[in-house]
């Protein structure tokens, strides 16, 4: 039976890959995310989004962000048009991380698109990327895994874990995540 020999972890290969951008640029964006971005300071979304897009984000128009919103790498996000980021959404954008336009990610989400691999005994990193099309919904304190795609307009509703591609206007919910029902958008 072989052990977990983390001794002989080697993540090299992201630590050389364009996904990531050196160590002096991650420790600035570190400080950067603790004082204004991952914090419940009062700072206005419009400075918010001018940080994130001096490190390499792309965000659209009408971007809401709310306080103590946790990025890992703003260089592989990218944001549409009229979307709402909740307090304490965290996105360990290890991977290549977009999100559609009319996208809602509410309170305590977590995007995760790196992971370990635990049939290894080096326990190899994963990185795998995540897409949220137009009008997706993630419920509060739900995870989306890497390499998941949330088709247009899905919900993940609360507490709920993604962890394979949930079909566009499907609700998912539980863990792993299970369609229980299509979403209907009513005009009034």
């Amino acid at each position: 039976m072989q052990k977990t020999d983390l001794s002989k972890y080697n993540n090299d290969w992201y630590k050389q890959s364009n996904l990531t951008r050196g160590f002096l640029v991650s420790a600035l964006w570190y400080i950067i995310n603790a004082l204004f971005i991952n914090s419940y300071l009062l700072i206005p979304s419009s400075i918010k989004k001018s940080l994130l897009k001096f490190f390499g984000a792309k965000i659209g128009k009408n971007v809401t962000m709310k306080p103590n919103i946790n990025i890992k790498y703003p260089w592989n996000l990218e944001i549409g048009d009229n979307v709402w980021l909740g307090e304490e959404l965290w996105i360990d954008s290890l991977g290549k991380v977009k999100i559609g336009d009319n996208c809602c990610l509410s309170q305590g989400a977590m995007l995760l698109s790196g992971n370990h691999d635990y049939k290894k005994p080096t326990f190899d990193l994963i990185v795998k990327d995540i897409i949220l099309e137009e009008g997706v919904w993630i419920g509060a304190k739900s995870v989306v895994c890497g390499g998941t795609t949330c088709h247009s307009h899905a919900v993940l509703s609360v507490n709920s874990v993604a962890t394979k591609s949930l079909d566009a206007y499907g609700i998912y919910q539980g863990n792993p995540a299970q369609l229980v029902r299509q979403r209907e958008i009513t005009i009034r």
